[in-house]
């Protein structure tokens, strides 16, 4: 099953009109274009130039039957593959250090085996990631730049090959759509823009009846993280550490003090980006110390 590229909203609501409905499981090849609808492809492309109304886009929403209010949407991603051109760009205002610059600096990257070409001097490693996932919100309309419950602009690293998201339904069908794909990025993503590449990501698709997490949570080989997105990095990195403290109770022997302090030694606080109108943290916690290791 394939979505083109075509099918892309940018908001995330309940009143948009899915594009395709699927059955649950089902393993769905989705075309992305990048956070600039493709808009800035060549070195001498302008910022200036762009419609900013075009930006971040997901492809989709996809209606997965089956998905009602309180489910959980379990996606795993089960390959990228990459556009052969990335985008890079920082400016004035933007990002962390937007006030330390005048006007705006654009590269267009070669993307070549596993690695990406800086000002042919440095051969970046690939770092491939979803910034852009989620399902319909309960209410209203969130647009693509903003994360949040539903997931939405999360950016975070982990989402890659070989991830498990597990998302929360709020909606009838979900209403699920993916996009903003990178080729490389650092954590926070602190210029406001990763290596934006337009992509071809293959997702499986099932629902998890009832357990709805409170906030996404992803899960790889090795560890589960609970990605939180609040106003501030401190809210966002207290709420996260809360969270998976909750998460670990029901899933460790230990006592509620045993677990903060195992959280304390070998749990990490990470930061997935720092840009957006809500900024997002997660807690990763390794599976070895977890008596019970599924979702």
């Amino acid at each position: 099953m394939k979505l083109s590229n075509d099918k892309v909203c940018f908001n995330f609501s309940k009143t948009n009109k899915p594009v395709l409905h699927t059955a649950a499981p089902a393993s769905v090849t989705i075309q992305t274009l990048d956070c600039f609808s493709n808009q800035l492809r060549k070195e001498d492309d302008k910022l200036q130039s762009l419609d900013w109304d075009r930006i971040n886009p997901a492809t989709g929403p996809v209606y997965v039957e089956g998905a009602m209010p309180g489910d959980t949407l379990k996606v795993t991603v089960e390959q990228i593959n990459l556009d052969t051109l990335g985008t890079v760009c920082c400016c004035k205002g933007d990002g962390v250090l937007g006030h330390m610059l005048e006007g705006e600096y654009l590269h267009v990257m070669n993307i070549t085996d596993d690695y990406a070409d800086f000002l042919g001097k440095y051969k970046l490693p690939l770092r491939k990631m979803i910034g852009v996932i989620g399902v319909a919100p309960k209410e209203g309309s969130i647009n693509n730049g903003t994360p949040g419950m539903h997931g939405g602009n999360m950016d975070t690293a982990m989402i890659t090959e070989g991830a498990v998201l597990y998302l929360p339904v709020f909606v009838e069908g979900a209403l699920f759509g993916l996009g903003d794909v990178h080729s490389v990025m650092g954590d926070g993503e602190i210029g406001v823009s990763g290596l934006e590449t337009p992509a071809e990501v293959t997702v499986k698709l099932e629902v998890i009846k009832g357990k709805a997490p409170e906030y996404p949570i992803i899960e790889n080989e090795n560890s589960f993280a609970v990605i939180v997105s609040k106003e501030t990095v401190d809210e966002a990195i207290r709420y996260a550490t809360k969270l998976m403290c909750l998460f670990l109770e029901e899933r460790s022997s230990l006592s509620r003090p045993d677990i903060i302090m195992l959280m304390s030694l070998v749990g990490d606080v990470q930061i997935s980006q720092v840009v957006d109108p809500q900024k997002t943290a997660r807690f990763v916690f390794p599976k070895k110390y977890m008596d019970k290791r599924e979702f």
